[in-house]
């Protein structure tokens, strides 16, 4: 009975050691936060940012978990380059005095094991709030070149950017709403 009992604890102990978060490093080269942004209300401008960088911790057996994306925001690109030096400077991003923008949240609200949410907080322009995003993907397989996790995802949310104190263009009709997708990818840490 004792050796019975000794074979489950160490069983039961092996499985929750197999269910330990597995922490990541978001792949810079394979991650590039978008959005979409009204033009006066005539039209969509969309852009990206280059650089990005951050981790991410992960248990796949619970679908929870946490997840951190720094944005270098002088690598805006809008495919305009009058427009991204515009956006760098004093009237918009101020990037000599807020040089990042920076997501942190929770993998929450696992279906079949699978986060469908990242609720958080985004950091723009000095200014902390509250962000939900939805989790459209999620997909770990093994890197087939350096054998180790690989994971990808597609989040999506939207929010007001006058709300960090970027409301440069309201007075010409310009909508406030921003719509944001993080796509992103991350390799297991050894």
């Amino acid at each position: 009975m004792k050796t019975c009992l000794t074979a489950m604890v160490l069983l039961l102990a092996a499985a929750t050691a197999g269910a330990a978060p597995t922490a990541y490093a978001i792949d810079p080269t394979h991650t590039f936060p978008s959005f979409e942004a009204d033009h006066m209300g005539i039209s969509v401008w969309r852009g990206k940012l280059n650089r990005s960088s951050g981790k991410v911790l992960y248990d796949k057996t619970a679908g929870t978990g946490t997840v951190e994306i720094v944005s270098e925001l002088a690598s805006i690109d809008f495919g305009m380059d009058a427009l991204a030096t515009w956006a760098r400077g004093k009237d918009f991003f101020e990037v000599k005095k807020y040089p990042r923008a920076v997501f942190k949240g929770r993998l929450q609200s696992p279906v079949n094991g699978v986060p469908t949410q990242l609720v958080g907080e985004l950091t723009l322009h000095g200014v902390t709030r509250p962000l939900t995003l939805t989790v459209n993907s999620l997909k770990c397989i093994q890197h087939p070149m350096l054998k180790r996790d690989y994971c990808g995802a597609d989040a999506s949310g939207s929010f007001n950017r006058d709300d960090f104190g970027l409301g440069a263009g309201r007075e010409y009709g310009f909508k406030m709403n921003v719509d944001l997708r993080i796509q992103v990818e991350a390799i297991a840490q050894p």
